[in-house]
């Protein structure tokens, strides 16, 4: 992990948790293991103060702890580096979930990321005491929760073994994959009993299932559409849909995370899962042909690997991240050097390696121009060089040296992620600066919006109110407009960034060998 990936980690721990928990987590950021006593000695707090945020971290699912192979009464913490930027994720996981299954599904995620982790019975009690949802049973909950573990989106973690099987003083869990999407037993009639006060959490059935939000499904959601609105933008709307079908169908065999190609899937497969979900006639009508649009276009999504059932095809995912993930790169330097000096790098990545006088004549720019560019994106490191040495004539004759242009692909994208990084990592930093910086104004408008809401409630006169928002000065509403303007443009930001994080680490867990974050469960 880079430094500015560390700073980034940083950032989000300390506006999500607090500083001592960011201390901690960056005294176990820069080793592999850690025990507690190293802990308290690199950060100078207390034992106490160091077990609680452990105990968070761990809670949140960003700390894991194993017994120590020279003391197994010792416990060695580890940070799950990868995680950490999945918080600013929350927002997007939400949605998700609510464009699926609607306020309940919300509520529920929103619950299970406030917790960090929990049973299904104590997530049900949370979201039935917010109120939020009056109208919506324990039923509808119970029946929403259980078809998001279904769908994988929630994920149970290792149980806790107890009895003869647990004899030393580190904790040690079960880890069983065929129990990770068991429904748990939820008994309605104990939870209406637990919400009167008549039973506690502990006498529930499911009291020993801890459950929590699987990230991985929600990226995999998160990549499926980013290949299917690359198409669509490209090939129009039918070509997304028939995509989309193709990929349904792709996770039937084939391992969502398989990182370079899907098994073989049929043109019989595809035809047969449209017919029988699809509405879209002209799809159905002209499939071979919305087909052989999507197997002959450059993105390179599919292809066509055989003829047996009216053609075999696959997906590959590394030809298309790789082509996602470079035009991101070539728009990245239009906007910093311009169309120009993203000809030269096409050019230079098309040819793998280019001398100086055949780059400017292949991008048919002026000499010095093209010069002036290679060099700029020579010295951002978006091209690299190679100097081939060739001995001169003669035993004593000067050895020639050719410079050679390349593309590093694999070092080109690191760089990117970094600079990334460094972009979200500084968004964050100004925009916790705008909001210290006015945090009087906030404040005061906040509590201004909380008085009026409160008169209205109340049905006090208009004229009456507007004597009390008239308290706010119309130089402090327009510094208060500026800076939500700001901080709304640095929320943006953050978004933009993060959507080019995650394209940039989807190219990395295809098209490279490098380890990623990424497993089938977590």
């Amino acid at each position: 992990m880079s430094a500015d990936y560390s700073h980034l980690s940083s950032a989000i721990l300390e506006q999500c948790f607090g500083k001592v928990v960011q201390a901690v987590a960056d005294c176990l950021f820069s080793a592999t293991t850690r025990t507690l006593g190293q802990i308290t000695s690199a950060t100078k707090f207390s034992r106490k103060e160091a077990a609680l945020a452990l105990a968070v971290l761990v809670k949140y699912r960003l700390v894991d702890f194993t017994a120590s192979k020279q003391n197994p009464f010792l416990a060695e913490y580890s940070l799950r580096r990868e995680d950490i930027l999945c918080l600013l994720r929350y927002p997007r996981y939400v949605h998700l979930v609510q464009t699926k299954y609607g306020n309940v599904g919300a509520s529920i995620a929103e619950e299970l990321i406030n917790s960090g982790s929990d049973t299904a019975t104590g997530i049900l009690i949370k979201c039935l005491a917010e109120g939020e949802n009056k109208s919506e049973s324990p039923e509808s909950y119970r029946t929403t929760f259980l078809q998001m573990v279904t769908d994988h989106y929630i994920i149970k973690r290792p149980e806790l073994l107890v009895g003869d099987d647990q004899d030393e003083n580190v904790p040690k869990f079960e880890t069983n994959e065929c129990d990770f999407f068991r429904h748990p037993n939820i008994d309605l009639q104990l939870l209406a009993k637990i919400r009167k006060g008549e039973a506690s959490l502990t006498e529930a059935r499911d009291s020993t299932m801890v459950w929590n939000l699987n990230y991985d499904r929600f990226h995999q959601d998160f990549r499926d559409t980013i290949m299917v609105d690359a198409i669509e933008r490209k090939l129009g709307e039918n070509a997304a849909e028939c995509f989309r079908f193709i990929l349904k169908i792709m996770y039937n065999t084939t391992d969502p995370w398989q990182r370079k190609l899907s098994n073989q899937i049929t043109f019989v497969e595809i035809k047969q899962a449209i017919e029988r979900k699809s509405n879209n006639l002209d799809l159905m009508k002209y499939l071979d042909q919305y087909i052989s649009l999507i197997t002959d276009d450059s993105l390179g999504f599919f292809r066509r690997v055989g003829d047996m059932g009216g053609g075999v095809y696959v997906v590959d995912m590394e030809h298309a991240f790789e082509s996602l993930a470079f035009a991101c790169v070539e728009s990245v330097i239009t906007e910093r050097f311009g169309s120009k000096a993203a000809r030269i790098f096409r050019v230079i990545r098309c040819k793998k390696y280019i001398e100086q006088e055949d780059l400017q004549k292949e991008a048919m720019i002026p000499s010095k121009e093209a010069k002036s560019l290679a060099y700029n994106l020579f010295q951002e490191q978006f091209i690299h060089v190679k100097i081939i040495k060739k001995p001169g004539g003669g035993s004593n004759g000067p050895a020639k040296a050719f410079y050679l242009f390349q593309v590093k692909e694999k070092d080109t994208v690191r760089m990117l992620l970094d600079a990334s990084y460094k972009s979200l990592y500084n968004t964050i930093e100004r925009s916790n600066f705008e909001k210290n910086e006015h945090k009087g104004l906030i404040e005061k408008s906040q509590r201004l919006d909380s008085i009026v809401e409160t008169m209205k409630e109340r049905g006090e006169t208009d004229e009456y109110i507007a004597e009390i928002v008239e308290t706010f000065t119309p130089p402090e509403c327009e510094i208060l407009n500026k800076v939500k303007n700001r901080i709304k443009t640095l929320s943006k930001a953050e978004l933009t960034l993060d959507d080019t994080i995650f394209l940039l680490q989807m190219y990395q867990h295809h098209c490279t060998s490098l380890p990623t974050g990424i497993r089938k469960f977590k």
